[in-house]
This record gives structure tokens, sequence and C-alpha cells, in this order.
């Protein structure tokens, strides 16, 4: 596997021997992973701070959700949202927090507010200055792949190949960014597991995750509860029952294992603790 040494500002991430573990913050009424559980700004930076004391290596802050058939948030109550949240973690904790928007308003906020890294998962799709304000703060920029959008995306999604249509896709992106002044050394990839994907799209991602290396760049991958575990397990194991919450996240930690072992550099996780342990037993297999 190929090894990469991030460093800017006060942060340094080392990937490739280790798995780096970004915990997820959802500061949103409606993710499908928990609810709005941590809607309130209270609540989401306790949170962050216990992914942090857990190992998390990244905290990833989001206002927007991104679920299927997800509406739109306008950039003035995504701020709302997540700058309070960002300004507290970023005096409690010492690992970069990211922000996860596709908006560069909201991403020079957060950012100004003390988020070290911005994760869009239109990879500049949508709002290609958004490449500038990485560029400007000089902070990792994570471009996802997504076909459609978050209200469309689940509509028969197709691909003649897919692999290659994803790298074809990232390629660009990645072109995109440098054009707006991001160094390709800031620049982090993720094939958007559950984006414009079927089941069996998602199984060949992972599986095949090593086809993306030769980016020459870190590999993020986002498995954690998705409905592709869900949906494996109900058309199995499970009989057509709807499986529980321990189940999917047994399947979430089974997706990560798979995922180290194909390339994955950085998992993205709403479990931390049992992320940690999966990482490391399967990290000291890959290096053995």
């Amino acid at each position: 596997m190929d090894r990469f040494e991030l460093s800017w500002g006060r942060h340094t991430l080392s990937l490739g021997r280790r798995t780096c573990v970004m915990g997820v913050v959802n500061v949103t009424p409606d993710s499908f992973s928990d609810g709005g559980q941590f809607f309130d700004a209270a609540s989401a930076i306790a949170h962050g701070r216990q992914l942090a004391a857990q190992g998390a290596d990244i905290l990833d802050i989001g206002g927007e959700s991104t679920r299927p058939f997800a509406e739109s948030v306008d950039e003035t109550e995504e701020i709302r949202r997540v700058v309070p949240v960002i300004e507290a973690l970023a005096e409690a904790v010492a690992v970069p927090i990211s922000i996860d928007t596709t908006k560069a308003a909201v991403a020079r906020r957060a950012l100004e507010a003390g988020a070290a890294m911005v994760n869009d998962i239109s990879a500049l799709g949508l709002e290609p200055e958004l490449g500038a304000v990485a560029a400007e703060f000089d902070v990792p920029l994570i471009l996802m792949h997504m076909q459609g959008q978050p209200r469309t995306m689940q509509v028969q999604p197709h691909y003649d190949d897919l692999l290659g249509e994803i790298r074809q896709y990232l390629a660009a992106a990645m072109a995109a960014a440098r054009e707006q002044g991001v160094a390709n050394s800031r620049l982090i990839v993720d094939p958007g597991i559950g984006f414009g994907k079927t089941v069996d799209h998602n199984m060949q991602i992972i599986t095949n995750l090593g086809q993306l290396q030769d980016l020459g760049v870190p590999l993020l991958i986002g498995t954690s509860r998705k409905s592709f575990i869900r949906n494996t397990l109900k058309t199995g194991l499970f009989a057509g029952e709807d499986p529980p919450p321990g189940a999917v996240e047994t399947g979430t930690q089974a997706s990560v294992a798979a995922a180290i072992l194909a390339g994955a550099h950085i998992v993205r996780v709403h479990d931390v603790a049992n992320t940690r342990i999966t990482c490391a037993l399967v990290d000291a297999l890959r290096n053995a």
C-alpha cells in the first residue's frame, strides 16, 4: 500500500501503515444514521469530544443531510448549525476537524471557526470555488464520487465501467481542484459508497478499491451504516426482516476490514471505538 504524510498547520496524518479513523458528527435533524440525535449544538459537541477520546483521528462535522432523497439546506442555516460546534471542538480536541459541505461560504466560515479540512461530496461539482477556499486556507480537500444528486442518486444508478468511470470522475475532480490552486499533496479521494450505487456496485468498489491507487493520493471510504449493509443482511441472513442496529454495526465492521485490506487509508465511521479495534487487528494482519 502507498504511504502518505499529510502535514499542514499544527496537524500531521501519517497514512498507510495505520488506518486513519474519521468520526462522524451529524448536526442535522434528518440523518439516516442517528435520526437527529446530535442536532443541537451541545449534544454534537459532547459527541465530538467523545469520538476524539475514543481515538478518532479526524472529526467530520456536517450540517446538511446527504441521505438519498434529502432536501438541500441553505448556507445560512448550514452555517448556523455547524459553526458553534466547530468553534467549541477546535478548542477542546487536538485532532483536525473536517467540514462536510458542498458550499464555499460554509467552508470558509467553518475554516475561520477552526476547521482544518474540507470534505466535498460533490467533488467541486456544485461550487467549484470551494476549491479556491481550500487552497486559500491550505488545507486537505476530500473529493467524493457521486452519480446524480442526493435527491435523485438512488434512482436506477447505472455504469458501463464502474471503477473506470469512478476513476475518471475523480481524476477530473483532482484536475479541477488543482486549477483552483489546491496542491496535489492536499487531495484525498472517496469513491462514494451509496452515492448513486446499487448494492452490487458498492460491493465491487470495496473489493476493487486498489484500482484507484494509481490516482496517487490517499483513499477514503465511508461504508458505515449504509443501506447496502442493511439490504445484504435483510435479503440473506435475516430472511426479509430488517436487521437490528447491532447487526448493521457488525456488518459495518466487516466492510471496514475489507476496505482496509483493499487499500483504504481513511475510514469514515459513526462508531469510532469499535472501528479502532477493527483497524488495529486488520492493520496488524496487513503489515505482518
